[in-house]
């Protein structure tokens, strides 16, 4: 009974792995139902969460336009090695999703960014943002706080500032790195916005980007706000390859 029982869930596991589509998607997915939390959900480490395609969101809402929240203002916090996947971040939250250490985000939509959709706090490791999207961000989608790497893969951006953002002025500065492989931007006015005096890398490949700038190199600090220093990639800090900008 013991291996039919481990059988049978490991049955269901595929099976609800064969519904995340973590291919790029360009149109937002309409949510199966909305659920209004009242304090943040926190995923454990190690442990998964399928959000059902339903749309997530808090109640009363923690959104105060571009005003820096913390962890509680989030619809979802995940510990350290924890994976959210399937869920829709609705327009009543200041901070999305909140991973303390790497995660992993499969077809994750948000679809009215207040403050960030993401922030990313790992040390050191790789976080993964597999398909989904996000749109209408005054500002950033994706905030690296921390250190290690981003790896950003078939992800769709629309009407958004920085679609990816190492930290300008974090009281501890880290190398960052983070990558970009088949994701569309869609009036965004950067991918990637890094800071090339601290180590930063990034790349960007495959991809297409309409009306949407590749990245914005800027010289990051520990107080005080970072300053910009270049527009365009310089093929070393930031490099790209198989990019279009139009046709695609």
């Amino acid at each position: 009974m013991h291996s039919q029982a481990l059988f049978v869930a490991s049955l269901v596991g595929l099976a609800a792995s064969a519904t995340t589509n973590t291919n790029l998607q360009t149109s937002f997915p309409t949510p199966s139902s909305t659920t209004n939390l009242a304090a943040v959900k926190t995923i454990a480490a190690g442990q998964s969460f399928d959000g059902g395609m339903m749309q997530w969101d808090r109640n009363p809402s923690t959104c105060n336009d571009q005003a820096e929240g913390g962890d509680a203002d989030a619809v979802f916090l995940l510990q350290a090695g924890a994976t959210l996947s399937n869920a829709i971040i609705g327009p009543n939250n200041g901070e999305g999703v909140h991973c303390l250490g790497t995660c992993t985000l499969n077809n994750v939509w948000w679809t009215d960014v207040c403050e960030d959709a993401a922030t990313f706090k790992q040390s050191s490791g790789t976080s993964y943002v597999n398909g989904g999207g996000a749109r209408k961000a005054s500002d950033k989608v994706l905030q690296h706080n921390g250190g290690g790497t981003v790896a950003v893969k078939n992800f769709f951006a629309q009407d958004v500032g920085k679609v990816y953002r190492s930290c300008g002025n974090c009281g501890t500065q880290y190398a960052r790195k983070s990558t970009f492989d088949n994701i569309k931007a869609d009036g965004a006015d950067v991918v990637a916005g890094i800071n090339g005096n601290l180590g930063d890398t990034t790349t960007i490949k495959n991809s297409c980007l309409l009306d949407s700038a590749a990245c914005w190199l800027y010289k990051g600090v520990t107080s005080g706000e970072p300053s910009k220093t270049a527009s365009v990639p310089d093929g070393q800090v930031c490099a790209t390859s198989a990019v279009k900008t139009s046709g695609c």
